[in-house]
Formats: structure tokens, C-alpha cells, sequence
């Protein structure tokens, strides 16, 4: 199976507008490439491990469009065969219409063919095993694959299987591994935790494999629960010790209250500064008298803003920790 691929160089404020249009003659879906900074809301809902910061906005897009190709060559839009030019020539006569009442920059359409791809497990090329100082991270596809440390075979005090998914991150970002080692000096098999954006359930996973009582996760993204099911299974971990709930713990009452107050000895949260400063007051009530709350997702520069919405919800600031341009600011509530 081959796919011809139609792009059109556009600019940001027409994406909408053009893809509406392009679905009018047949064409369902864009991938979209832009440098538009996400907004508040989206990064409230981004769990994924997180990206450093990329190109400044230029106002530019480029909006992708897939076709299958038939055996004879042929495209099929809507049921009909058509020819790629047939088709080039159609999007043209749109863009001609959307630039009637709407800048759509260069507004050009190029055409090329891609292989075959497994759109549902292409993302698997670029993740592979890999090592937090003694817990091995692995896929299920991958076998474990021997290292050579001093003149001797690295052994794994944890082997830990993570697969993903296309939702959520894999847990190889430096924010993520700073949460892993901070949430090692806090946890013994009676803590009860609570990750806030939890995923695919990295980190409260590890956190059950290495001993704890039970855990509660929350996330705004249904795709978490199938997530996190496909993870208990493949860890070997009872569900019944790991609570999901969907939704927003920051305002949402019905969230709060299944939740609870002074629940949870360690909480984590590796999300943002912009979802942390708001989350904390509400990260507090959660914690027991004494219990941690590990945050991570900051950038060397806005550490100082997490430190200030610590102190001000009533937490010790105990430790930072950094790693690359990221830190894990860590806090306690008074016992």
C-alpha cells in the first residue's frame, strides 16, 4: 500500500479555513506543521514527556493530505478514482476560493509518495531500552539487550515494561527521570501515592513494582486508562492497586472529592510551571502531615516560581535536583 501526499504551504491563520474547505472536495484530515506556541490549555492537558522549546512562530504552515494510491495508480476521493494532478488541480481552485476573503500566504500545493507505513506502530522505531542507574526500561518488543559496565555484565535491580503508546511519553525524558530518582528516597511499602497527570502510568507503575501500598492517578486524556491497563498487565501489577480517575484535580470538585484530603504520602506531578504554580495549593490538601510532593517538568529558569508557590501553599522546599536544563523541585508539608 503507497500514499500520495498533497502539502499546501499556507500560514497559521488559514489552517482552519483550508481544512474545513478541503473537506468539501473529499480530503478528511491534515497533519499540521506550524510553530504556534500551545496555548495554556494545551499544555494543561500535555502529559506527554516534554519537548524543549522550538523554532519562534513565523506564521507559517504547512497542512499535509493523504490519499491511498489504487493498484493502477489511481487516488480514490470520495469513492471516485481520480489522478494525483486531478487532484492537485482541485485543491488550487480551493485555495483560490479561501484567498478571495482570507490570506493564505504562499498557498502552493507539492505532491510526493510515501511508503508504506504502519501509522499505528511507526512511533515504535523510536523507542527503545534503555537505563535509570539500576532500573531497566524496556518495551515489549525489545529483549534485554546485555551491557558492559567495569568488565562486567550490568545486572537490573528492576526490569520495568513500558509500552506508551502513541498518547503519552516513555519515560527517557530528564524530567522523568528526575521524579524516578527523587520518588526513591521518599517511598516505603506503606506509601500511598498520588501522580497528577499521570499518562501511561510511568511513574506511579514503577512506584507500585517497587513496593508501595497502592496508587491513585489522575488525567484529563481517556486514552490514560487503556494506557495504564496495557501497563499493569504487562508489569505484572493488580490493578486493584492503581485508581485512575479522569479529570482536572485543580477545579474540578467532582475530581477533588474522589481524590481526597490527606490521602497520600508522596505527590507527583510532572507537568509544567504554568499547571504546577495552580496545582499546588490543591497538591497540599491532598498530602498527609509530612507527605512530598516531587514536582518536575521545569526549566532551570522557572524554578524559582515553583519554589514560590511551594513555600506559599506551606511546604519546605527539601531538595533540587537538576539534570540537562530541566529540575525536580521537591517539597514537605509540615507534620
Amino acid at each position: 500500500m503507497k500514499w500520495m501526499r498533497f502539502r499546501v504551504r499556507t500560514r497559521t491563520d488559514a489552517e482552519d479555513i483550508l481544512i474545513s474547505f478541503m473537506e468539501d472536495i473529499g480530503l478528511y484530515g491534515a497533519q499540521i506543521e506550524d510553530n504556534v506556541p500551545l496555548t495554556a490549555a494545551e499544555k494543561e492537558q500535555m502529559f506527554v514527556d516534554i519537548l524543549p522549546e522550538g523554532p519562534a512562530d513565523d506564521g507559517t504552515a504547512v497542512l499535509s493530505f493523504f490519499l491511498e494510491e489504487t493498484e493502477d495508480g489511481h487516488l480514490l476521493v470520495d469513492g471516485a478514482p481520480c489522478t494525483p494532478e486531478e487532484v492537485r488541480a482541485r485543491m488550487l481552485e480551493t485555495i483560490g476560493e479561501v484567498r478571495a476573503f482570507t490570506d493564505v500566504g504562499e498557498g502552493t500545493v507539492s505532491i510526493d509518495e510515501t511508503e508504506d507505513i504502519d501509522w499505528i506502530n511507526n512511533w515504535k522505531q523510536y523507542f527503545h531500552q534503555f537505563w535509570i542507574d539500576d532500573i531497566l526500561v524496556i518495551p515489549s518488543w525489545e529483549e534485554p539487550e546485555k551491557v558492559i559496565e567495569g568488565g562486567r555484565e550490568k545486572q537490573a535491580r528492576l526490569v520495568f515494561h513500558i509500552d506508551p503508546g502513541t498518547a503519552f511519553g516513555t519515560g527517557m525524558h530528564e524530567t522523568t527521570q528526575l521524579c524516578i530518582r527523587e520518588l526513591q528516597k521518599y517511598i516505603t511499602p506503606q506509601t500511598v501515592l498520588l501522580d497528577v497527570g499521570t499518562g501511561s502510568g510511568i511513574l506511579a507503575l514503577l512506584a507500585l513494582k517497587l513496593g508501595i501500598r497502592r496508587a491513585v492517578g489522575t488525567d484529563l486524556d481517556p486514552c490514560a486508562v487503556p494506557a495504564i491497563e496495557d501497563n499493569l498487565a504487562a508489569n505484572g501489577v493488580d490493578p486493584a492497586l492503581f485508581q485512575v480517575i479522569l479529570g482536572n484535580l485543580i477545579d474540578d470538585p467532582a475530581v477533588q472529592a474522589q481524590v481526597g484530603e490527606a490521602r497520600y504520602d508522596v505527590v507527583l506531578a510532572n507537568i509544567l510551571p504554568d499547571v504546577l504554580i495552580p496545582l499546588t495549593p490543591q497538591a497540599v490538601r491532598c498530602m498527609k502531615p509530612g507527605g512530598i510532593y516531587i514536582t518536575s517538568g521545569i526549566l532551570l529558569e522557572r524554578e524559582k516560581s515553583v519554589e514560590d508557590a511551594m513555600r506559599a501553599a506551606g511546604l519546605e522546599i527539601v531538595n533540587v535536583a537538576e539534570q540537562g536544563e530541566w529540575c525536580c523541585v521537591v517539597g514537605r508539608k509540615q507534620a
